[in-house]
């Protein structure tokens, strides 16, 4: 059967976990970084099959209004906290061993546990370019690193026959990990769509981990990534391209949550300070 023909399908998320907890009805996974690396590490080892979202205020905004997108998020593996809110909510929800797991520091750290059993990783998504150079730069930190491929995919929505072939690139380069970079929503469209289909325990969507691993966007200083900052940089380095994504991102990150705390809407599962 061809993807083209075949029936859409969610993967349901890794039940052998202990409970996480729920901001506005989106599923935060309960882990850290090590804990996060771990979680994907043991699929690896064991083959089991799951997809990594790492989410953050975008996501949790974006599935507000989109019911098939929440239901990808909390269908997720792992959805590992992206940002300073999903990581202070939780540690407020009482899940006090939660840290920010940001997803370039999540491509690094996993590729580190990876490279030591000579893995093999593939790579899809990004602009022109971005995938062999990000490919080249992962061999280069981290020799152990098998690079099983790339694949960079147009903007437009792929047809059937076209989706039919990038399962086939990439079963047939049998990676152990697909990262995918395709920024949110899209890519965790693409993930719950394509996991049925790829034999690849992890499927993990990292958006622009893309850019900052091959070091075309810029970090921000380490104070502003702990103290909730790290967009106000952003929007300063792309002020035309982003500030109206965070300045309405954030704005209804903050009303959704009051509403919440009035009783005014119910978001399904959600958080509740203990």
């Amino acid at each position: 059967m061809t993807l083209s023909s075949a029936p859409s399908a969610l993967h349901s998320p890794d039940t052998t976990e202990p409970a996480n907890p729920q901001i506005l009805g989106v599923t935060i996974s309960a882990v850290d970084m090590a804990a996060a690396v771990d979680r994907v590490l043991g699929w690896v080892e064991r083959g089991d099959r799951h997809y990594v979202t790492v989410t953050g205020v975008h996501g949790v905004v974006e599935a507000q209004g989109d019911a098939t997108f929440k239901r990808i998020l909390n269908g997720a593996g792992l959805a590992v906290p992206d940002g300073m809110p999903m990581v202070w909510l939780s540690r407020l929800a009482g899940y006090a061993q939660v840290s920010r797991v940001f997803g370039p520091d999540f491509m690094l750290a996993l590729t580190r546990g990876l490279a030591k059993k000579r893995r093999r990783v593939f790579y899809y998504g990004g602009a022109s370019g971005i995938a062999d150079e990000l490919a080249s730069t992962m061999r280069s930190k981290f020799p152990g690193i098998v690079d099983a491929g790339t694949c960079t995919p147009p903007y437009r929505e792929l047809t059937g026959a076209e989706r039919d072939e990038v399962v086939r690139l990439i079963n047939a380069a049998r990676p152990d990990v697909v990262w995918v970079g395709l920024s949110t929503p899209k890519q965790e469209k693409w993930m719950a769509q394509m996991r049925p289909f790829l034999y690849a325990p992890a499927l993990i969507g990292v958006g622009a981990a893309f850019d900052y691993n091959t070091g075309r966007v810029k970090r921000a200083p380490r104070w502003m990534q702990t103290s909730g900052l790290e967009w106000l940089y952003r929007t300063i380095q792309e002020p035309r391209r982003l500030w109206k994504r965070y300045a309405r991102n954030n704005t209804l990150f903050i009303y959704y949550l009051l509403l919440q705390k009035l009783r005014l809407r119910n978001f399904g599962e959600s958080f509740n300070p203990r």
